[in-house]
């Protein structure tokens, strides 16, 4: 196998081997701390627009196969490794290095990931690329060339069609802006029928469906450029109640009047602890964003409901008279923990 370049925009240049798809990929270097789950990460859309650094020393043990993909495609532009694995296993028939490769993957491992992701922690989040065809100054330039994600809306880019699941139940109407396909298995396999909706749909067109609740998912780039769906969810305020999921919950926020900011290098993983203030539980919960809402200027009849016991960032939001509620974080997991699964329960029994 030939061997490829991982540059960032601050200089660093680490040497690796290709053992995915030839080629060159830039986007927001990040890394995420999860043991498992390679194949869930890769094919969340959230990751749109990133090049994704796994912690894990080993990438690809137990295989992989269609049971474990939370979309159509994969979305990092590159993934890179310290060690990866081509072996089937438990998780299906076909080795993992073997799956990247034949959907297209710019994939890389050999690479020395801690100094990569130390460097990352030092300095914060910036632009990287990935390339078995150019040279370090090459890539290099090509990297501070692309465009920051920061004030990038990817959510259209990212969503799917509009389909419908589930037989019976309330009815729930999804914003899709990348939603995984475990969030729409948790809210159907908690008893809704589920009407799912492309980021760009208006007000007008959610209530259409006949929603008795909306959710508003997770999906990829800076909240605070989604203004579409930013100002759909301010309409649908006080209209029908809300659930917010990762990115949903930075977009309700900004409906809500507050702000998000960019975290130094986000939470990415499925170890990251969140107090629930309500009675002080701690729910060990999966993670995957880089930016936070800042709680700076909280309107009257809204609430902090959780917070990260990391960074002490906001993790849930709750306007009780305009029934709407979020969390930063993933209840579906995939993998990960299921400690927060109970509030799709909780979401759909609220609306019976």
């Amino acid at each position: 196998m030939s061997r490829a370049h991982v540059v960032l925009e601050s200089g660093l240049v680490l040497d690796a081997r290709s053992v995915g798809a030839p080629g060159t990929a830039l986007g927001e270097m990040v890394f995420t701390t999860g043991m498992t789950g390679y194949q869930e990460a890769v094919t969340d859309p959230s990751y749109l627009g990133q090049i994704l650094c796994f912690t894990a020393p080993m990438v690809g043990n137990y295989g992989a196969g269609p049971g474990a993909d939370e979309s159509d495609r994969p979305w990092p532009g590159a993934v890179i490794m310290a060690r990866a694995g081509d072996r089937p296993g438990a998780a299906g028939p076909e080795g993992w290095v073997s799956w990247l490769r034949a959907r297209g993957v710019v994939a890389v491992d050999d690479c020395d990931t801690r100094r990569l992701v130390r460097h990352l922690r030092d300095r914060g989040a910036m632009r990287g690329g990935v390339s078995t065809d150019l040279g370090p100054e090459e890539l290099l330039a090509r990297v501070r060339e692309h465009p920051v994600l920061d004030g990038r809306d990817l959510t259209r880019d990212a969503a799917g069609p509009r389909r419908r699941l589930g037989d019976d139940g309330p009815v729930v109407a999804a914003i899709d802006c990348g939603m995984k396909a475990s969030i729409a298995r948790g809210l159907v396999d908690a008893g809704c029928r589920l009407e799912v909706l492309p980021a760009g749909a208006g007000a007008d067109e959610v209530l259409a469906a006949g929603p008795d609740g909306v959710l508003v998912s997770n999906g990829p780039g800076d909240p605070a450029a989604v203004a579409p769906v930013i100002a759909t969810v301010r309409d649908l305020l006080g209209r029908v109640p809300l659930f917010g999921i990762c990115l949903g919950h930075q977009m309700l926020a900004h409906a809500l009047g507050l702000g998000t900011e960019k975290l130094p290098f986000g939470h990415r993983g499925a170890n990251h602890p969140v107090r629930r203030e309500e009675d002080g539980r701690v729910e060990v919960t999966v993670q995957n964003h880089g930016y936070a809402v800042t709680a700076a200027g909280l309107p009257d009849g809204v609430r902090v409901t959780r917070t990260s016991l990391f960074d002490g960032s906001v993790e849930g939001l709750a306007a009780p008279e305009l029934r709407a509620r979020s969390v930063q974080y993933h209840p579906e997991a995939r993998p990960g923990p299921r400690d927060a699964a109970y509030l799709f329960r909780d979401f759909v029994g609220s609306l019976r």
